[in-house]
């Protein structure tokens, strides 16, 4: 068989981009390793986390809110194997719709580990057999794994990575988790509202290091009021487990002082690494650079011809709607357009509660860079809205060029910002100014209002309810 692409790979990055190139007219195959479509992101990623996430959330409000709300609850109890029964449910669902979206953009789909026998053959191996296919053009988009060092003993039963642990069906007395970015934080925030102790060591002397640090501060302050402890600038030196604990030993940064933290599990999360065993890179002239990447060009190209690579085996932010767009813009290119991506303007989103959500530049980048600019800030706790749903905790801050007053970054930390972030995104794509912003009439009451206020509060700090 003949294919115009195919492609590796069925996470976001690769359903997406066979679906776009499918809909531009080109004959498609996409191979996936797994006996279902959607990749980390719809299976062990993503979709199961957020559906465990909102299960929680509930869960925690009924337990902390509902009394101030009027509701009156007794005898409330978690069913952790009901919620992950729910939570495999929607990854089901969410599943069989990718398959079905697969025949109806009459997507081959080929089951097995794929390699290159050369630059336009792939072989595939299957449970029971093997084939191979021709292609024209590859894009590989076999995605990340998390990293897990020889020295933490990952054995999947009591050290464990986010894979394991959406699969968890006795809720833990207590939890390590190592690791104060995006996954750690969200899974850790699970289990702490289900009662779970949860202790987080983190290297760095923050948490979610990557972004504004103003919003990691705001955020730690909420994550400790849900009973989450904190080691920062510590780190693991040693992981022992049994078949029922683990034990994990801990040391403070530049100092000897070292402690043990006993607990039911040990949680992995120190990030994750490109994916690309199996391929046989090699047979297409292909190899990864030191940190496990493949490079690409400026079209997302390899060094070889024809042969593309998008998502988490490549450069950048490790981020499902990254990979969604990248997939677009290698099938636009191949039927001759001229596609774009602003990568400045990839929205990042940590979905614990409240949520942290950014686009742009930090602060931190902005002085590194010796740009002049100014701010604007508006906390939640002065918002009617949030007031009324009692979601008092954080802020919005609007970044703006002091001389132009565009748009730079935009950091939140907040209920529901996750969503609010893509008014900042629109309004930058077009290069809006903080005036622009601040001069746009937003519905009352909302949480979108507090970006009013902040851009309001960025133009010469005229916020009306602050």
């Amino acid at each position: 068989m003949k294919y115009d692409v195919v492609v590796i790979g069925s996470g976001p990055g690769g359903y997406v981009g066979a679906i776009r190139a499918a809909q531009l007219g080109m004959k498609v195959a996409i191979i996936e390793k797994y006996n279902t479509l959607g990749g980390t992101c719809l299976n062990v990623g993503c979709i199961p986390s957020k559906a465990l996430l909102d299960s929680s959330e509930h869960y925690h409000a009924a337990q902390e809110k509902f009394a101030d709300h009027g509701i009156q609850i007794s005898g409330l109890k978690a069913d952790i194997k009901k919620m992950v029964a729910r939570k495999n449910e929607v990854v089901s669902q969410t599943c069989k719709g990718v398959e079905f979206l697969m025949k109806k953009n009459k997507i081959d789909i080929y089951t097995g580990v794929a390699s290159f026998v050369n630059k336009n053959t792939i072989l595939i191996q299957g449970e029971n057999d093997k084939k191979e296919i021709e292609t024209d053009k590859v894009i590989i988009a076999t995605g990340s794994k998390p990293v897990t060092p020889a020295m933490f003993n990952y054995d999947k039963n009591r050290v464990i990575t986010s894979t394991e642990a959406l699969n968890i069906e006795k809720i833990p007395s207590k939890m390590v988790i190592v690791g104060g970015g995006v996954i750690g934080l969200e899974l850790g925030s699970v289990f702490a509202r289900l009662g779970t102790l949860v202790e987080v060591v983190e290297f760095m002397d923050k948490i979610i290091p990557t972004m504004d640090a103003e919003c990691g501060k705001e955020l730690l302050k909420s994550l400790k009021k849900l009973g989450i402890k904190f080691h920062l600038s510590h780190g693991v030196t040693g992981v022992k487990a049994t078949k029922t604990s683990c034990t994990v030993t801990v040391k403070k940064k530049d100092s000897e002082e070292s402690f043990d933290i006993k607990a039911d599990y040990c949680l992995v999360a120190i990030g994750r690494r490109p994916y690309t065993e199996g391929l046989n890179l090699e047979a297409a002239g292909l190899s990864t650079d030191e940190k496990g990447h493949i490079p690409v060009n400026e079209n997302l190209e390899t060094s070889v011809p024809g042969i593309f690579a998008i998502g988490d085996v490549i450069r950048g932010a490790m981020l499902a709607h990254k990979a969604e767009e990248e997939g677009v813009f290698v099938a636009e290119y191949l039927a001759g357009g001229k596609p774009h991506i602003n990568y400045d303007l990839i929205p990042g989103v940590v979905y614990t509660w409240p949520e942290v959500a950014a686009v742009g530049k930090t602060e931190e980048e902005l002085k590194a860079s010796g740009v002049s600019y100014k701010t604007g800030k508006f906390p939640f706790k002065a918002l009617g809205r949030a007031r009324a749903s009692m979601d008092t905790d954080g802020f919005i801050k609007v970044l703006a060029d002091t001389t132009t007053d565009e748009i730079l970054g935009v950091h939140m930390v907040g209920p529901r910002v996750a969503d609010v972030i893509m008014e900042a995104v629109s309004l930058m794509e077009f290069r809006a100014s903080a005036e622009d912003l601040a001069r746009i009439c937003h519905p009352h009451p909302t949480f979108t209002e507090a970006l009013k206020e902040a851009a309001l509060d960025a133009t010469g700090k005229r916020a009306i309810h602050m």
